[in-house]
């Protein structure tokens, strides 16, 4: 007998609104706020910095198309088997399918040759895009919140009630736990009704906490350096990333490695080697905290 009416809860509407009969979803409308917030809060930060409106607004753009690319090139590659049989599915991206690595990769490669054109110091570029990266993250994984995806395995407990216990725990609003209530049956990721890990909600969380540090720590310490939120990025994101990856019923696989994690480890290593390089040879040694005094 159960304590609570799970049959009575619903998912969310995952539709925003309509426009001439197409539905816009909320995945979409949130990686939207996401962008726009990033941009306002990059513009202010570009302003101190000595970066022209014109090259984020620019950048901007290009960086969004190179990195819806990247992102569903690098889904599409390793679940190549998804779209073998059918070539136009891989333009199907309301259908979804973007991985944010490849979103990384993709405009960390398009952001250097940017610099280069414009002639604008690519460590600035950096100091702006790294903590955008979070911002759109924060935003963007409630959008999966919505679609009830990317989300991690049953919570623990032997019947629904347990389970729902489990996640009340947390404290999270009732709303959020509904939502982790799945009863649609989708192979290897979702087999059995119950509570799911809001692993979405992990990662938005994980990245928040990261934003607010960065923001911290670049105010007040004189020892963080003009681009080192590419650094930091890279570390935060890769050590939340990885554990969470553990925990996802929809991971990206290569042989029988989880590609996410593969991937954490490497951009760790890359962010931890680029921060350690620029101590070492001084590379633009210069303090954002003047540039924040100026």
């Amino acid at each position: 007998m159960f304590l609570y009416n799970h049959n009575e809860i619903k998912p969310l509407n995952n539709v925003a609104f309509s426009i001439f009969g197409l539905d816009v979803y909320w995945y979409g409308v949130l990686i939207v706020t996401g962008i726009l917030v990033a941009l306002f809060w990059g513009l202010r930060v570009a302003k101190k910095l000595d970066v022209g409106e014109d090259v984020i607004l620019d950048g901007l753009i290009w960086g969004i198309i190179v990195g819806i690319l990247g992102a569903r090139l690098w889904y599409v590659i390793f679940e190549w088997n998804t779209y073998k049989g059918d070539l136009s599915k891989i333009f199907a991206i309301r259908d979804g399918g973007l991985a944010i690595h490849g979103a990384v990769v993709a405009v960390a490669i398009f952001v250097y040759f940017y610099a280069k054109r414009k002639k604008v110091n690519l460590l600035k570029l950096g100091e702006l895009i790294g903590p955008g990266f979070l911002v759109g993250q924060i935003f963007g994984r409630w959008g999966n919140f919505f679609n009830q995806e990317a989300h991690g395995g049953l919570v623990p407990g032997a019947t629904l009630d347990a389970q729902r216990a489990w996640l009340e725990n947390l404290h999270l609003p009732n709303f959020i736990i509904d939502q982790m209530y799945i009863t649609k049956y989708i192979p290897k990721i979702s087999e059995e009704v119950g509570y799911y890990h809001p692993t979405f909600l992990y990662e938005s969380v994980w990245n928040a906490i990261g934003l607010l540090l960065l923001v911290v720590v670049r105010r007040f310490s004189k020892k963080y350096w003009v681009g080192d939120a590419v650094s930091f990025y890279l570390i935060w994101y890769s050590i939340g990333r990885f554990f969470i990856e553990g925990l996802r019923t929809d991971p990206l696989m290569i042989g029988g490695i989880r590609m996410a994690q593969l991937t954490s480890i490497i951009l760790f290593i890359i962010g931890l080697a680029w921060f350690i390089i620029r101590r070492v040879y001084k590379i633009y040694p210069v303090s954002f905290k003047e540039f924040n005094e100026a």
